[in-house]
């Protein structure tokens, strides 16, 4: 039973992490300067199997949070006071869109998580009562 938690535990470890990007990135999905100065790049979880003992039983863990390379938004607005020399402003290059199907699908892999606990552990007290009787 314990590889089973030990799993469910990661899984749900490294689901936590990816809404806590998720959710910085639809946090600044509209701004236009970061803490750096320059403007917010989406931040994308890159995952790893973990092997946990045995070799047939693996995990999942979190090796990184990158930044997407993918090009900034530009948008033409001359009145901002972000705006560069030509008029144009640099914006976040995150897409609500995909960042919503990325929490679903987060959110998701969570709850079957805590299902998988929760059902390994039933198993366990519905075995310890059949040795009772």
């Amino acid at each position: 039973m314990d590889p089973i938690f030990k799993i469910a535990g990661l899984a749900m470890t490294a689901q936590s992490q990816r809404l806590n990007a998720v959710a910085s990135n639809l946090a600044n999905a509209e701004s236009t300067v970061s803490s750096t100065g320059s403007p917010y790049r989406a931040k994308q979880v890159v995952f790893e199997t973990l092997a946990l003992g045995a070799p047939a039983v693996q995990g999942v863990k979190v090796s990184q949070v990158i930044e997407d390379a993918s090009p900034l938004k530009r948008v033409f607005d001359p009145k901002h006071p972000a705006a560069d020399e030509q008029g144009y402003l640099n914006l976040p290059n995150v897409n609500v869109v995909d960042e919503m199907v990325n929490m679903i699908s987060a959110s998701r892999s969570f709850q079957t998580s805590v299902e998988l606990m929760n059902t390994a552990k039933q198993l366990a007290l519905k075995t310890l009562s059949i040795g009772q009787q």
